[in-house]
This record gives C-alpha cells, sequence and structure tokens, in this order.
C-alpha cells in the first residue's frame, strides 16, 4: 500500500491541480481539474489507480473547470462533489458537499472545511493518512496561498467588505489554528491575479506563513482590510464571465476544442467574411517580420492563457495564425484553459503557405533598446502599475496592457510609440492591437526593460 499525491501545474495561468489517492484501495480523486484533463486520466492509469471522486474547492474565476469535461471522459463514474455552503447553486449535476464530510482514499482522508472569503461557497481539505487526529496537508484552493491569501473582491463592490471579513476569519481562526507542520498546497503559483503578489513555491506550511506571510501577521481586521485594498492587482476581464461560465457548468467537449485546417485561398475568404478574430501565436520577432492584417499577436508560451482572457471576444470564432500546423492544437489548449471553445480554423501551412502564395503583409519594426536609447520615438510602458513604479524607461507613457483599450484617448495616431514590457511579450501583443488600431508609427522592442537593465541605461522612478 502507497499513498500518493501528485501537484499538477497549469503554466501561464499558474493553476495547480491534485491527483491523490492510495494504491491500496486502487482509488483516487481529483481536485480543481483544468479542462485538458487527459493528464490525470494517464497519471491515474500510470499509477494503477482508478478516479472515484473529483471535487472543487469553489467556482473558479481564472480558468475553466474541467470538473465536467473529467466526469465525462471517465464515462460519470466518478462523483463531481462542489461546495454548497453559502448558498451556492450549480446548472449541472453534482453532489452537494459541506463543512465537516470526509471521504476516504484507502489511508487516505480528506476531510471538507469551509473557508470562506475568496467566495462565499469555497471550502478547502484537509489530509489525513492512517486515521491520525493531525493532518499532514491542507489544499487551500485560492482562499490561502504562499506569502499571501485570495482576493476577496471578485464578486463586486457589495460583496467586497462582507468577503474580506470572512477571508479574515478564515485566515486568524482556521488556517493559523493548523499544526505548524501541515503542508499547504495552493490552487495558484506566483503570477496568478487570484492574490496580491503570490510567492514562487509550490508549497509552503503554516509555520512559514506564521513567519513570513505579511496577511496573516494583520490580526486587526481594519488594517486587514486596508492592506487587502492596498495591495488588488487589476481584476482580469475574464474573470466575471468565467464565473458564470463555471457555475453553470461548460459544455463538455470530449477533447480539445474543433479547429479545422484551413487552405490560403479558404482562411482568406473566412477573414474577408469577417465575424472572426484574428491571433497569430508567432515569436514576436516572427510576426514583426510579416502579418495578416488586424492579426493580434500572442505568442504561443504559457502566458497566452491569461492575455487572451484579458484581451478576446468569447463570443467571436478565432482564427489562429501559427508558424506550423503542429502549433494549432497547443494553442487551442491554452486558450480552452480560459474558456474559448470557437474557432474558425487555422492557416494550414502556416504563415509560410499565406507568404507562398503572395498574399500581402504588415510588418511591425522590432527596435533594439540601443536603438531606441537614441530614436525620436515616445516609449510606451504597458506593464502592471506596480512595475511601472519600481523603475521606467525615461520619458515613458504608461498605458496597462490590460486596459490599453480605453486610454487609447491619451495616445496620438500620429505619434511614433516604441512599446515595452519586461521581456518583449506583452509589448508585441500592444504593438499589435495599436496597429490594427491605425497607429502605423508603432514599434515593438524585444527583451524591453530587462534588455534596457541589463545594458545599464538610465532608469526613471
Amino acid at each position: 500500500m502507497t499513498m500518493r499525491f501528485e501537484q499538477i501545474l497549469a503554466e501561464g495561468i499558474a493553476q495547480c491541480s491534485y491527483l491523490l489517492g492510495d494504491t491500496g484501495s486502487g482509488t483516487a480523486a481529483v481536485v480543481d481539474p483544468r479542462p485538458d484533463c487527459e493528464i490525470y486520466i494517464e497519471r491515474a492509469k500510470a499509477l494503477g489507480l482508478t478516479i472515484t471522486h473529483v471535487f472543487e474547492t469553489h467556482i473558479h474565476a481564472d480558468f475553466l473547470s474541467g470538473a465536467r469535461e473529467l466526469v465525462a471522459r471517465l464515462d460519470g463514474a466518478p462523483e463531481l462533489c462542489v461546495s454548497v455552503e453559502g448558498g451556492a447553486e450549480y446548472d449541472f449535476a453534482h453532489r452537494g458537499i459541506r463543512d465537516g464530510d470526509r471521504f476516504d482514499f484507502g489511508a487516505l482522508t480528506l476531510e471538507v472545511r469551509h473557508t470562506p472569503g475568496h467566495t462565499p461557497e469555497h471550502v478547502s481539505f484537509l489530509l489525513y493518512e492512517n486515521g491520525n487526529e493531525d493532518p499532514w496537508s491542507v489544499l487551500s484552493g485560492d482562499s490561502f496561498f504562499v506569502d499571501s491569501v485570495g482576493r476577496p473582491d471578485l464578486l463586486g463592490d457589495d460583496k467586497t467588505e462582507e468577503l474580506t471579513e470572512a477571508l479574515f476569519r478564515t485566515t486568524q481562526d482556521f488556517y493559523m489554528k493548523l499544526p505548524d507542520g501541515v503542508i499547504v498546497y495552493p490552487c495558484h503559483g506566483a503570477g496568478s491575479a487570484c492574490g496580491p503578489d503570490i510567492g514562487d513555491r509550490m508549497s509552503t506550511t503554516i509555520a512559514y506563513e506564521k513567519a513570513h506571510n505579511k496577511y496573516v501577521q494583520i490580526t486587526d481586521l481594519e488594517d486587514f482590510k486596508q492592506e487587502m485594498t492596498n495591495d488588488a492587482p487589476p481584476v482580469p476581464t475574464h474573470y466575471p464571465r468565467l464565473k458564470k461560465v463555471n457555475a453553470a457548468g461548460p459544455d463538455v467537449m470530449h477533447g480539445l476544442p474543433r479547429c479545422i485546417g484551413k487552405t490560403p485561398d479558404a482562411f482568406e475568404a473566412l477573414l474577408n467574411d469577417g465575424g472572426v478574430q484574428l491571433v497569430d501565436v508567432r515569436d514576436m520577432l516572427a510576426f514583426g517580420g510579416g502579418f495578416i492584417s488586424g492579426a493580434i499577436n500572442i505568442g504561443l508560451q504559457p502566458e497566452l492563457s491569461v492575455w487572451a482572457g484579458w484581451l478576446l471576444d468569447p463570443e467571436t470564432p478565432i482564427a489562429l495564425v501559427t508558424e506550423n500546423d503542429a502549433q494549432a492544437d497547443e494553442a487551442v489548449q491554452m486558450l480552452w484553459r480560459v474558456g474559448f471553445t470557437h474557432f474558425a480554423g487555422y492557416l494550414a501551412g502556416g504563415i509560410g503557405a499565406w507568404r507562398q502564395g503572395g498574399r500581402p503583409l504588415e510588418h511591425i519594426h522590432q527596435m533594439t533598446v540601443h536603438e531606441l536609447r537614441n530614436a525620436d520615438v515616445r516609449p510606451l510602458d504597458v506593464r502592471k502599475d506596480e512595475e511601472w513604479q519600481g523603475g521606467r524607461i525615461p520619458d515613458a507613457h504608461h498605458l496597462f496592457l490590460g486596459t490599453l483599450d480605453d486610454g487609447l484617448d491619451e495616445l496620438h495616431p500620429e505619434t511614433p510609440y516604441a512599446t515595452y514590457c519586461q521581456s518583449g511579450f506583452r509589448a508585441s501583443i500592444a504593438a499589435s492591437l495599436l496597429h490594427r488600431k491605425g497607429f502605423k508609427q508603432v514599434c515593438n522592442v524585444p527583451g524591453s526593460f530587462g534588455a534596457w537593465q541589463a545594458q545599464g541605461f538610465d532608469i526613471e522612478t
């Protein structure tokens, strides 16, 4: 008999899900699965386990729940268990769970604990081994993170104060009263907007957080409220949408959403007909060298999920441009994680097929930091507020990428702009968006602020 426990990371959205079970009983559970759920089936099979339960800590806002997809892929055999605390309701078949419910997987026991604050229904799962009185770990969902806690402001201003108070009680009366040695496994790591300044480590302990987590060290409610207000990151535009989709129950796709290759002729006709959004997932340098007019460049990196969620319309079918056909499924997978399931198709043969047909291409100049230092252009910083405040290129204008459309009236289409972020990834997205809006003198800065710093150039604070 061996207890099995695996943390599975979806990079980009920085989301952690868990497979846990016991080889003695052969049973297992998955907690907070993502929609591309084949990984749980493969891992359970490799370990000789049968997935009998699928749990969710809460109604997620930042990624598309894979719970229904996983249950369907396993022919409906596992129980789909979701919290009905806080009056939560769902539009799909489920088993409601409440504080104190316990589930056994051989020598491993999972206990449900109601931990509201991030959301009213939020639960965490204490894990016990061999009937021990003390838990060895807690799956904290989005209520408690490494160096941080969950944000309580995602349900609107009218709920924020109530949820902040609940989060304070959850932190002080539940987490801080767990044994120091309990290992904390959260639903998110660094890079997620589900909590302020989440730490880089993938797990932590109660003892460590007592010593280092500033939010748990605040024992006055009013001070806690102020700190949470001060530190709240911007709310990504896809969060409210995904909250509704996950409560209703995402459509079961039985695998990756359908995205069919189109010949260059068919792809061009698709674009001419309108009603699609054109997304080019190539590297920034390849994109800048030649792209189809109207394309948004969100490179094929894990961060594609997050920025697609921020910037794309979930109701408009996506037309994909890749470097080659092999990239199409990877792009669809990343887009699916944030709820995109409508695809008009991808350009078969990649951009090379378009180019070989002699079709027109647009260009965005890629400006090095050496060129930028001496060029007559206005630097446009599209990083987050805290990045901007920490240091910037002199004479830069600041517009956060996530709200770039809202700030376009601050810019002048005839002014030459050089977009930059930390590495160039977000800057290329911004340059493509501006180009599509008629800013024809925009250029992108590969390497961006990181390269500027590496060269030792002057920084403004």
